[in-house]
């Protein structure tokens, strides 16, 4: 049976999480056992539980505990189900709830990148992509479009992120995806290496005229791609196009010199995502 507890007092510790803790004091660095992530609406917390996290508490407006989050509070056993109508949800957390539902749950250790390269033949590499609907957007993208796994530089945003999670959809529980290291000094050299040491050619998509076009034959025919897409505004670091083994190029027209990496990431999955013979 849920735990249904109206909210009379904001000030009650339970509500920390919802109310007073920032994203990256959930979040916990220093020990992502004790971390944790906000999951917003029934889809996005529905495929959390998919893929085994954990809940600790949900946040919803009142009329959503017998319609819309009927079934994953049935899901969540008895955890405490705080509820109060839209005003007072918005006035505690600071935003509308998409759907008026949040739930709390734990994090887990992330796999190292060898583990969820295993076996992959295209994965997406995102480099220094702060915006969290950004990274929510490519890693839908990734997972609709052909890619195995995302590995992320250490100066990412955190794909958990409340946004990010309600923007992918829900996908960041679907596809799997990992740091590169939790270190900032081994982008780009020592992350390159690992990637070429698992066997992966490298593509950078980066507008320069001498760069592949996306739909090169030799790009589709490589056994194992990684496919790397930089920072909003400034894209990939000159450096780590220059370290890559390709340099790709999504061809435009009417004079449009770039799109937004969450764009481009879709039009480059989907063409790089196919594999040769398939």
């Amino acid at each position: 049976m849920p735990r249904i507890v109206e909210i009379t007092d904001f000030g009650a510790p339970e509500l920390d999480v919802y109310a007073r803790l920032t994203e990256a004091q959930l979040l916990n660095r220093q020990n992502l056992k004790e971390g944790l992530f906000i999951a917003e609406s029934p889809l996005v917390i529905g495929r959390a539980l998919d893929a085994g996290y954990e809940p600790v508490s949900m946040l919803m407006e009142r009329k959503h505990v017998e319609t819309a989050a009927r079934e994953v509070i049935e899901r969540c056993g008895g955890v405490p189900v705080f509820t109060a109508e839209m005003p007072v949800l918005i006035q505690l957390t600071g935003f509308a709830l998409t759907r008026g539902v949040l739930c709390a749950m734990r994090r887990r250790p992330l796999p190292a990148p060898e583990e969820i390269c295993r076996g992959a033949r295209r994965i997406a590499v995102l480099e220094n992509v702060m915006n969290p609907t950004n990274v929510g957007a490519v890693f839908r993208s990734a997972a609709a479009l052909g890619m195995d796994a995302v590995l992320l530089t250490p100066s990412c945003s955190d794909p958990l992120y409340r946004r990010s999670a309600r923007v992918s959809m829900g996908t960041v529980f679907q596809i799997p995806w990992t740091y590169l290291s939790d270190r900032a000094e081994d982008w780009p050299e020592k992350g390159l290496a690992s990637l070429r040491a698992m066997g992966f050619v490298t593509a950078a998509m980066a507008l320069r005229k001498n760069a592949l076009s996306i739909d090169d034959p030799g790009l589709a025919a490589c056994d194992r791609l990684a496919v790397l897409l930089g920072t909003e505004g400034d894209g990939l670091a000159d450096g780590t196009i220059a370290a890559c083994d390709h340099t790709v190029r999504i061809p435009m027209s009417h004079g449009v010199d770039s799109l937004n990496v969450a764009a481009a990431s879709a039009v480059a999955f989907w063409e790089l995502g196919k594999r040769s013979g398939k």
